[in-house]
């Protein structure tokens, strides 16, 4: 699935990062725990959260994430925006509760985490 697929399936708010909306993932991982996506996060997942700051963003990146999505309506203050534009990350806000975000994309046939480290 492209990333614009994404947004348009979870009706997410691009924050920055459009030009990576042409690229493609396959997995998705859902953590507010960034100690957990630091331990089981693979790359190229997209990381669904609702711990929206700077802490997200950079563990986005340790990981190499093709994008953050903040869940609940969430979004970044001016100093994430501006480190994700920085390291070159892909964020979007969407309404929807985790949960429900998680189970859209799950239909759509993404697959989560794949294995533990």
């Amino acid at each position: 699935m492209k990333l614009r697929e994404l947004a348009d399936l979870l009706e997410a708010e691009v924050i920055c990062g459009e030009q990576h909306l042409d690229e493609k993932f396959e997995c998705a991982g859902a953590s507010d725990l960034m100690s957990d996506v630091l331990a089981f996060g693979e790359s190229g997942i997209v990381l669904l959260t609702g711990l929206a700051n700077t802490q997200s963003i950079q563990t986005a990146e340790i990981i190499e994430a093709k994008a953050v999505v903040y869940v609940r309506g969430k979004k970044p203050n001016k100093e994430g925006i501006s480190l994700a534009e920085k390291r070159n990350i892909l964020i979007l806000s969407t309404k929807f509760f985790m949960y429900k975000a998680c189970g859209l994309l799950y239909s759509k046939g993404i697959v989560g985490v794949r294995h533990l480290k």
